[in-house]
């Protein structure tokens, strides 16, 4: 499955994007905790190149919290500083700031040896669709000033919005890639939401959020689905979990379209519990097979 999806409008935040960045201190680039690589726009560090950045890890409570924890190691390890939010709930707000401040210290001491009045951190936020921006900017601005939505390309322009005095933020549009290389990133950003479902073919994704269970997460899913053993066989796993679940359609027959949409929203409905698709040491794997 090559998925190839650049609307004119993210085209166009690409460019607003290199156009502001002369007017920020510091880039946050949000990432979807359960999947923080293939969440990664790799345009995103040719668009910004050397601005200090910090990778803010959202929904960490949708994901595995173990996994988490070595994202944000592998980050800091790699000199970029992470933090694991959950801006729905408010959760990692003022390390945020804390770390702007510390990144930035040199600067603005810089700034004020030159007589410079002091003012607040300029960010700019950048993300894929659907990775929680404007939620992240309503929780920091403590009220309900950027468009949210459960679905990728809510924020279709930019605005400046003040965090108190000590932050100012531009939000931006989502930006995806034109062209995703890698069938299995396209699949996970597809599951997580980041892709209009409109787009893509339900059913693939649904069995890839299967064997993917099946193979990191099987007693949840046995337990989600009342299985006693996973089938090997796709459609009978799917035959399987369409009867226990009641999708069904005339003279018994399994509607697996029904299956499928059970499965995505079980999925991103968290009844699957908190799940990370990717861990660290998968990147080092492909980093490896590249070379």
């Amino acid at each position: 499955m090559t998925i190839q999806w650049f609307p004119g409008h993210m085209a166009k935040a690409r460019r607003q994007v290199t156009e502001k960045l002369k007017l920020v201190d510091i880039i946050y680039e949000l990432v979807d905790a359960r999947i923080p690589y293939s969440s990664r726009n790799p345009m995103i560090d040719e668009i910004i190149q050397h601005k200090p950045r910090i990778i803010l890890l959202n929904k960490a409570d949708m994901a595995d919290k173990e996994k988490t924890r070595q994202w944000v190691n592998y980050f800091n390890e790699q000199g970029l500083k992470a933090i694991a939010i959950n801006s729905q709930a408010g959760q990692g707000m003022k390390e945020i700031v804390a770390a702007s401040q510390e990144i930035l210290k040199e600067k603005f001491d810089r700034m004020k040896a030159k007589g410079v009045k002091p003012r607040a951190i300029r960010a700019m936020i950048v993300g894929i669709p659907n990775a929680g921006k404007s939620t992240l900017i309503n929780r920091l601005a403590k009220r309900n000033l950027a468009k949210t939505g459960n679905t990728p390309g809510v924020t279709k322009a930019q605005q400046w919005i003040k965090v108190g005095k000590e932050l100012e933020l531009l939000d931006t549009p989502g930006i995806l890639w034109p062209k995703f290389e890698d069938q299995e990133v396209g699949l996970k950003l597809a599951l997580t939401g980041a892709i209009k479902d409109t787009i893509l073919n339900l059913q693939d994704i649904a069995v890839y959020a299967l064997r993917f269970l099946e193979k990191n997460y099987p007693e949840r899913m046995k337990e989600r689905y009342s299985l006693e053993v996973i089938p090997e066989d796709i459609v009978e796993l799917f035959d399987e979990i369409g009867k226990l679940r009641g999708c069904l359609m005339g003279r018994g027959e399994i509607d697996y379209d029904k299956v499928t949409e059970l499965i995505i929203r079980d999925f991103r409905t968290e009844k699957l519990g908190p799940i990370t698709l990717e861990k660290p040491e998968d990147l080092i794997t492909i980093t490896e097979l590249e070379k």
